[in-house]
């Protein structure tokens, strides 16, 4: 008399199929074992700080810039207390972040601009200047200062602008990689000092703080390169097993191992419910692992991280279930992983370039996935800040996860 197979007996016997034909491929097997190992490493070795500081370069230094206006100056027939309230006018417009670094000669300053000169910072506070094409050596105990913008007044320049002369030139020079927005400040600084020597108001009504700052000022608390990259190591950890797990689907499609598994008591079903424990239990496991090894997770976000990350695996399986039952051969079946997959990360560029999203990158499948990534382990989200993300993946994950159920359903049920 033959005893019934239970249906959760059939899928785990299945699921233990399903581990030892992914031990025996070698080639993904060894590709994550790299990846768990490698990823964590160079994660360490990425900043883990942002320097907010602005190095300005000046020349000739300011001092001698006062000394020689209040000579123009005193020769124009101005007062001893005139030349008092220069020497207490804030030129250089000193504040936090801001270090003014100046120089005797252009040329020199022009020259670390260039990086052909290297300009180093004592513990003591004062620069010293290196040759590089001299091949002077490096000054002990001193800190290398980058400095990508500078700006060369020129002789007279507070006595002219007092006496308001015509065609004062200012020259502002910069490193190629300078943003814009810094070159504009430079150049409003150059005409805020400007107006401040003439004794004249600046013809524009500057808002309160408060409202020049939109959103979430950050400033003195920037994000690091690590933790931008730490929701896009999670991410490709869940979508690199797409490929591995349709791999294993495209192999027993192929090679016709479902049929003989369908002779046994075991039913399509059964051969569905096992791929998708598998594939998700695989994708989730290495990426909590991979969170374990590279940080993120907190008392807070911990549950807000699994459920995201759970979502995640479920669709990248659906993914790897529409890809392996497509695919034809190994080539085949790499295309159409490329193919997929290749759309599914351009969301991930939010992180590494912020700023507006276009329309269209919100409505790729992979978008709400990444920004709840993203907003819970840099921004420290919340349940209640990621409910509208989390109910748009739901809607992909449904779309993704059935369209791989029925192409696999429909290519077991066509052999």
């Amino acid at each position: 008399m033959s005893r019934t197979v239970s249906r959760p007996a059939i899928i785990g016997a299945l699921l233990k199929k399903e581990f030892k034909a992914y031990s025996r491929d070698t080639v993904y097997l060894l590709l994550t074992l790299l990846v768990l190992i490698a990823v964590p490493i160079v994660f360490r070795a990425l900043p883990d700080s942002v320097d907010e500081t602005i190095t300005l370069a000046v020349s000739p230094p300011v001092s001698v810039l006062v000394e020689e206006g209040k000579d123009a100056l005193r020769d124009l027939g101005a007062t001893e207390e005139q030349l008092a309230e220069l020497d207490e006018a804030d030129l250089t417009g000193e504040q936090e972040g801001l270090l003014l670094l100046e120089f005797e000669d252009e040329e020199e300053m022009t020259g670390v601009i260039e990086g052909t000169v290297e300009a180093w910072q004592t513990e003591g506070g004062e620069f010293v200047f290196r040759d590089k094409e001299a091949d002077e050596d490096k000054p002990d105990d001193a800190e290398r200062v980058n400095v990508d913008i500078g700006i060369a007044f020129p002789a007279g320049f507070i006595s002219d602008v007092a006496t308001g002369e015509d065609d004062i030139t200012v020259t502002v020079y910069s490193d190629a990689g300078v943003p814009e927005e810094i070159k504009g400040a430079m150049r409003s600084f150059v005409r805020e000092a400007a107006y401040q020597l003439a004794g004249k108001e600046l013809p524009v009504d500057l808002p309160a703080e408060e409202s020049i700052v939109l959103g979430q000022d950050r400033s003195g608390d920037q994000v690091t390169l690590q933790e931008k990259t730490r929701p896009l190591l999670l991410f490709m950890i869940l979508l690199m097993e797409t490929f591995s797990m349709a791999s294993l689907v495209s192999t027993e499609v192929l090679q016709r191992t479902v049929t003989a598994v369908l002779v046994t008591p075991a039913k399509v079903g059964d051969f569905l419910a096992a791929k998708t424990i598998f594939g998700t239990a695989l994708s989730l496991s290495q990426a909590l692992i991979m969170l374990a090894l590279i940080g993120g997770m907190t008392a807070e976000n911990w549950s807000l991280l699994l459920v995201v990350l759970l979502m995640g695996a479920i669709m990248f399986t659906g993914v790897a279930m529409f890809v392996g039952s497509a695919g034809k051969d190994f080539m085949g079946q790499l295309f159409y992983a490329l193919l997929f997959t290749i759309p599914l990360l351009i969301p991930t560029f939010s992180i590494m370039f912020p700023g507006s999203v276009a329309p269209w990158v919100r409505i790729i499948p992979t978008y709400p996935i990444i920004d709840v990534l993203v907003q819970s382990t840099v921004y420290g989200a919340t349940w209640s800040d990621s409910w509208g993300s989390l109910a748009y993946a739901a809607v992909w994950l449904v779309v993704l996860y059935g369209a791989g159920l029925i192409a696999l359903k429909r290519k077991v049920e066509s052999l």
